[in-house]
């Protein structure tokens, strides 16, 4: 069980970059054990940057916590296992997919549409769409507390999505896991959390649930 709570938390950038990223308001949110905060904007309002710096992978100014202990009480590496980022664009460093993901389960392959054979396959014969779902089996492989994932559905197709969801939501109830979900769909919004995070404002606000149902 993981809560994620951020203190006006703000992207600090480089001089050289200053013309060219936007600057953060100071963000202040608290998401509790199990819960889902979807992160909307439009393009280039900061949702990206929002998420690397609750990762620590760019500097920022502010306090993050899990569980009421700060990160700066973690190194870097420790803080992103327990606090994992699911970039839009995910990285490989290794030719084929079992290199990635020697200990997925049967189970969690076939929860997102994979079997046994997809890891054999090498990384550059995947699709968009099958890149994202493995690189999201591959991060829930480290059984992080919370995720910060960004658009992590934005190129499957609905039975794809809706795998995606289904997973993500069994982690929160089961796991307790804290998520942040970056999201241009509000229909999504909708079925994913019951608050919505607009940047560049920094609002925090209600959002009506849909009636899915991912039990099954």
């Amino acid at each position: 069980m993981s809560r994620l709570r951020t203190l006006n938390l703000r992207n600090l950038t480089h001089p050289a970059d200053a013309q060219h990223l936007p600057r953060l308001p100071p963000v202040s949110i608290n998401v509790d054990d199990g819960e889902c905060l979807c992160i909307a904007g439009a393009s280039g309002s900061g949702k990206t940057l929002f998420l690397r710096a609750v990762a620590d992978l760019d500097p920022s100014s502010g306090n993050v916590y899990l569980d009421d202990v700060e990160r700066c009480r973690f190194t870097g590496p420790a803080w992103r296992r327990r606090v994992a980022y699911l970039a839009a664009e995910p990285a490989w460093w290794a030719p084929n997919v079992r290199a990635h993901l020697s200990n997925v389960s049967s189970e969690q392959l076939a929860a997102l549409g994979f079997t046994k054979a997809a890891l054999d396959r090498p990384v550059d014969r995947l699709s968009t769409g099958e890149r994202q779902r493995l690189a999201l089996l591959r991060l829930l492989a480290r059984q992080p507390q919370a995720l910060l994932l960004d658009e992590p559905t934005a190129a499957l197709d609905r039975d794809a999505v809706t795998a995606v969801e289904r997973l993500v939501h069994n982690c929160r109830t089961v796991h307790g896991m804290a998520v942040l979900w970056v999201t241009h769909d509000r229909a999504q919004i909708r079925r994913l959390g019951a608050r919505v995070l607009h940047l560049p404002e920094a609002t925090v606000t209600p959002m009506p649930r849909s009636d899915a149902d991912y039990s099954s």
